[in-house]
């Protein structure tokens, strides 16, 4: 494994090994440095990778866009597909739909057949019920009400939360998920663009996202133009104000 961790021409080599041991608790472990820390929305992505890919037969994946992700939210579970999976929004193998599904669908370019991953349910019995309500009472006062955790109640909940992670990790695929096979998306390869340089800041803007007044180059944000980003809540509008 160190051979292959460290291969230049293969970098992905040592994940794609793990997955088709099906070693999912090494890929979520590794996964946690992308991701800041374990819980079971990131175990739910590695796992659904492993799934997908399994079915479709899926050993290599360059990040070359041969293989494509259609995540159907931006959660935690999209980081466990980007590291696991090798599909990212950098590399343009990652498809974002705003549903609002916790779900992933993948398929090999040139296939027509694709795999669609849906995650049953988050409330998956991974131990005793006093440490899920435990770890359930942590989350809603650190994450959905933001109050300040103790040093003790942040520690106590990652200890909680990566048991639980790793449990997620080590549950039968049925447990924890609906997985179909589906019709491949017609996603076309991503384009390259050339690049503008706008007028008024200066800056280097993709030729897609120009806006030219009077001939002359704007980017998005100097132009005053609404411009469309992904934040928390999903897809959202904004505009820079002059």
């Amino acid at each position: 494994m160190s051979d292959a961790s460290t291969n230049p021409l293969r970098p992905r080599a040592a994940i794609q090994q793990l997955l088709l041991d099906g070693n999912v608790r090494a890929v979520l472990e590794m996964a946690g440095m992308l991701h800041g820390h374990y819980c079971v929305g990131l175990a739910l992505g590695v796992k659904a990778v492993h799934a997908g890919f399994k079915r479709l037969g899926i050993i290599d994946n360059t990040g070359m866009e041969e293989i494509m992700a259609v995540a159907e939210c931006n959660s935690c579970f999209v980081d466990g597909i980007q590291f696991a999976a090798g599909c990212t929004l950098g590399n343009n193998a990652l498809v974002y739909q705003d549903l609002g599904k916790t779900a992933a669908t993948f398929y090999c370019r040139g296939g027509s057949v694709a795999v669609r991953v849906c995650v049953k349910s988050y409330d998956i019995d991974t131990g005793p019920e006093e440490e899920k309500r435990e770890g359930d009472a942590l989350f809603e006062k650190a994450v959905k009400r933001r109050e300040k955790l103790s040093d003790a109640e942040n520690t106590r909940m990652k200890e909680l939360w990566n048991k639980r992670s790793f449990a997620v990790a080590a549950a039968p695929d049925e447990r924890c998920f609906l997985i179909a096979d589906v019709k491949a998306p017609a996603f076309a390869f991503a384009p390259i663009f050339d690049s503008q340089q706008c007028v008024v800041c200066g800056e280097k803007v993709m030729e897609s996202k120009a806006v030219f007044r009077n001939g002359q180059p704007h980017c998005l944000a100097c132009a005053g133009e609404e411009y469309r980003m992904v934040v928390g809540k999903g897809i959202s509008v904004g505009r820079t104000a002059h």
